[in-house]
């Protein structure tokens, strides 16, 4: 509403303005051929009067012919500016006696000017219906009938440099909608697949720890051997749903927005020692050397928390996907005043259609790499999450024998 009270007030300042101009002008030609003060005024006064009472008739019929079609407006305008004309001319003829035959003189003039103005009008208002035509014909094409949004190339307008300028806005608000129409369908299959992943993950230790249960509160096991091995069994799928509830919890952290990164902060160099300390155990349970090449990095400070959880997210990815007696490798260095980390096993490598998905909720590949992976499919989503989280990136590329994933994170002061 303030803008629209904001509009009118500029146009009435800016109207005003037009008609003190077309006074002084009026007033200093008069002056310019040496008219007499007293004819000046009168001329003034006169033609002003009558022009403006001509000038709020036209007004006023063009504030009732708002709603008509644009020919009729525009032909308005131009009825309205030749009556103001007319009246002006015709009473400042007479205020100032001018012979019959001077004043049919004037009025010839003035029907040719006026067939040259309603032409003009007539054109004008054929181009800006025309236009608005064509607007709202692609604007009815912007969503079909399955409610998908077609981002389609703005047409070519006819009519003033509005519509065109119209219909370039309604083709970007197309694209984004598309845009967004396509992350959220991208969203609901990503939500659904993990959905599934994750009733599958649930299901199945779930149901072994209640078939050991019933067999354990049953009496059906009552060798000692065997007991422990069940009591470790429902632990360890205990531990298996713990985890699991827990990238879930951090998932929705991180796609929600309310992620907020650690108080305590560490050292770079500190971050990664802390995680591969953390996966030698694993490692060397499957038989997996894990090779170390630090070198100097740029000073820069993370999260300790997020930060070591994204890199025992890799290394645990690697270590899993590499065979028994297969090499995983951590490089590290300074580039472009960047902080950047590789880490690189020896999978197999990632089908190159699949590349792009490897980040991806709850996504696991081919059938071997999911025969392979106890976990829910989050572990990579939550590693990009938390490192874009530090203003960093992660990407994953084919190497020799296997994948190597980049993590870049920015020195100090560059964020």
């Amino acid at each position: 509403m303030g803008a629209v009270t904001a509009r009118r007030s500029r146009r009435r300042i800016g109207s005003l303005l037009i008609l003190a101009t077309a006074l002084g002008a009026a007033t200093a030609l008069a002056v310019a051929f040496d008219f007499p003060p007293r004819d000046i005024a009168i001329l003034v006064a006169t033609a002003a009067v009558a022009s403006a009472v001509a000038g709020g008739v036209g007004g006023l019929a063009l504030r009732r012919l708002r709603s008509r079609p644009a020919r009729v407006q525009t032909m308005t305008v131009a009825l309205s500016s030749v009556l103001v004309t007319a009246t002006g001319v015709v009473t400042a003829a007479l205020a100032m006696f001018i012979s019959f035959h001077d004043l049919v003189l004037l009025f010839v003039v003035l029907i040719v000017a006026s067939g040259v103005a309603f032409g003009a009008a007539w054109q004008l208002g054929d181009d800006i219906g025309a236009g608005a035509e064509q607007v709202g014909a692609y604007a009815r094409t912007m969503v079909g009938s399955d409610g998908h949004v077609a981002a389609e190339r703005a047409p070519a307008v006819t009519g003033p440099g509005e519509l065109a300028a119209l219909a370039g806005g309604l083709a970007d608000v197309s694209r984004r909608l598309e845009e967004s129409q396509r992350r959220e369908r991208a969203l609901e299959s990503s939500r659904r697949e993990l959905i599934a992943w994750v009733s599958h993950d649930l299901r199945a230790p779930l149901a072994t720890i209640r078939a050991m249960a019933e067999a354990l509160d049953d009496g059906m096991v009552d060798d000692d051997a065997a007991v422990k091995r069940y009591h470790s069994q429902i632990r360890t799928d205990a531990e298996r749903l713990t985890a699991l509830v827990d990238d879930l919890f951090e998932l929705s952290r991180i796609n929600s927005g309310s992620l907020r990164l650690g108080r305590e902060k560490v050292d770079l160099c500190d971050a990664v020692a802390d995680a591969l300390a953390g996966a030698s155990a694993a490692a060397d349970l499957k038989g997996v050397k894990v090779i170390e090449r630090l070198g100097a990095l740029p000073p820069i400070e993370v999260s300790a928390r997020e930060c070591c959880r994204a890199l025992d997210n890799l290394l645990d990815n690697a270590i899993r996907h590499t065979p028994a007696g297969g090499t995983v490798a951590v490089r590290a260095g300074a580039a472009d005043g960047a902080a950047v980390l590789h880490i690189e096993d020896q999978c197999g490598g990632i089908p190159e259609a699949d590349l792009p998905r490897v980040f991806d909720i709850a996504f696991r590949g081919d059938e071997a790499r999911q025969r392979d992976d106890r976990g829910g499919g989050l572990g990579l989503a939550i590693s990009r999450g938390l490192i874009e989280a530090h203003a960093g990136s992660l990407a994953v590329a084919n190497a020799a024998g296997g994948c190597r994933f980049t993590v870049r994170l920015p020195a100090a002061g560059r964020r």
